[in-house]
């Protein structure tokens, strides 16, 4: 599935993109070899990549939109939509299909309202897939943030759920 690229970003969100660009200049030098690190320094200090960022750092580096635009969608790393601040990773591997992560990942979507990639409406959390975690003897398996779960059900899964809403609110 293609992600979006996200536009609507608020006066603030313009102004720190501006900041952190300011911020870039002193660190890089502004070479095409440097694409990369600092596709992933925006994306590690804002959460994701804004299409002015991405403009700015094609400006920064001499390199065309297409080619800053291009690399960013050929990396599974970057995103291009603001997450959560819980990201909720179920695996998909053999194992844990085989246990039930499918009905998992449809249990979450239904309760949170939100399908994989995107983020709740209260900013908290953020549903994505992965093919496999490697843990596969404690299918099925779901990740929030680094905290690692497994031998899943639905209702345990949403009690986690209901747990960090507690905690946030």
């Amino acid at each position: 599935m293609e992600q979006a690229i996200c536009e609507d970003l608020s006066i603030e969100g313009k102004l720190e993109i501006e900041h952190l660009i300011h911020e870039m200049r002193k660190e890089f030098k502004g070479r095409p070899s440097e694409l990369i690190p600092m596709l992933q320094r925006v994306q590690r200090t804002l959460g994701f990549l804004p299409e002015q960022a991405m403009l700015e750092i094609a400006r920064l580096t001499g390199l065309s939109a297409a080619k800053v635009f291009g690399t960013a969608t050929f990396y599974a790393q970057f995103r291009f939509q603001p997450v959560g601040k819980y990201i909720i990773r179920v695996c998909r591997g053999t194992a844990c299909h085989v246990k039930g992560s499918d009905r998992l990942l449809d249990t979450l979507v239904d309760y949170l309202k939100v399908v994989p990639g995107q983020m709740t409406e209260d900013g908290l959390f953020t549903i994505e897939t992965v093919a496999c975690f490697g843990s596969c003897a404690l299918a099925p398996v779901m990740v929030i943030n680094d905290s690692v779960y497994g031998s899943l059900n639905r209702s345990r899964a949403l009690k986690l759920i209901d747990e960090i809403r507690s905690r946030e609110t």
